[in-house]
């Protein structure tokens, strides 16, 4: 069984060296071309997850930069109200009926969207 195994030993020694040899006759193009699918695989994922949630984020941001008193929101709670004050980051909602209106103070990143109205111009 000794035998056996002295008798694989060089063999494989000889392959790992022909595996060597091989890559080191190959030169640039072996090595380019073990390295091309590492970069197309980071610019899939690139332009897949990466791009589209930057794209998203600036959306948001932009969002509320740009909210005013008036405006119609829903929040991530799924609180729906209008704006009544806008305090630095704090910004307090008015909810509830006409009779009976409701005040909440939350920050301004709680807010999911704004419900965009449009003019009669």
């Amino acid at each position: 069984m000794l035998t056996a195994f002295a008798e694989t030993a060089p063999a494989a020694a000889t392959a790992g060296a022909d595996a060597q040899a091989a890559a080191a006759q190959a030169g640039p193009m072996g090595m380019l071309a073990s390295i091309l699918p590492l970069v197309l695989m980071i610019a899939v994922f690139y332009f897949i997850l990466i791009r589209p949630q930057r794209k998203k984020d600036k959306e948001n941001k932009e969002m509320l930069a740009s909210l005013k008193v008036g405006d119609k929101i829903t929040t991530i709670g799924g609180i729906v109200g209008t704006i009544f004050k806008i305090k630095d980051e704090k910004v307090v909602v008015e909810t509830g009926t006409k009779t009976e209106k409701q005040y909440l103070e939350m920050e301004r990143w709680a807010i999911r969207s704004v419900e965009k109205v449009i003019s009669a111009d």
